[in-house]
């Protein structure tokens, strides 16, 4: 692999191209559902088409684990997802990413650590032994995960936020900025403060914790 195809040229677009240019890797192009509004240095973003990404080793660039989800089901068919570790991090050889994962600088993955596919693990977060991580999670930068924490699919965990030992974080739940962890948060819930408390439910969240 030398060459890389990215969907989506925002931000987060900008920071995975400096992952590809730590590893030596060149962008082809770079395609996003809103090409006409969108500038990404000297190259031109298209429209997405199954013409440009077909064979393509590709990341999904998209910070939003919803829509990072539907891009990856929309174009799994034709095209490989490539795993991206900057330099600058990291990873236990005793630990496993899956496709379309992508690990900021300074991040920590400790020892028997397990992260699913098309997730991000942001600038300077740590994730300690045995946590899993499941499909298209998110987590942001200088997070802090203590052993044995388990986020499940979807879920987002806010810049800063801590959780404690042997947590479950429930499927697309939402962790607030700086928020402290210390009940499992059920699926579908958003938890702020500190320590974190529920602030909104919906249909699928049982409302216990």
């Amino acid at each position: 692999m030398s060459s890389l195809v990215l969907y989506g040229a925002g931000g987060h677009a900008k920071v995975i191209y400096d992952i590809m240019l730590s590893n030596n890797l060149s962008l082809e192009y770079l395609v996003d559902d809103h090409h006409n509004s969108k500038k990404f240095y000297h190259f031109e973003v298209f429209k997405p088409q199954k013409e440009l990404l077909q064979g393509k080793k590709v990341i999904v660039a998209v910070g939003n684990p919803l829509t990072r989800e539907r891009i990856v089901n929309e174009i799994q068919q034709y095209c490989d997802f490539a795993t991206l570790v900057h330099h600058s991090s990291f990873v236990s050889g005793f630990s496993k990413l899956g496709e379309g994962t992508v690990v900021m600088p300074q991040a920590c993955i400790n020892a028997e650590v397990k992260i699913g596919k098309h997730c991000i693990i942001n600038t300077s977060s740590v994730i300690d032994h045995d946590c899993l991580i499941e499909d298209f999670v998110h987590i942001s930068p200088s997070v802090t995960l203590a052993g044995n924490v388990t986020v499940k699919k979807g879920a987002q965990i806010g810049i800063g936020a801590r959780v404690i030992p042997g947590i479950t974080i429930g499927e697309n739940a939402i962790v607030g900025a700086g928020t402290v962890v210390i009940k499992d948060v059920p699926d579908g819930a958003t938890v702020v403060g500190n320590p974190g408390a529920i602030i909104k439910i919906n249909e699928k969240c049982d409302g216990k914790f």
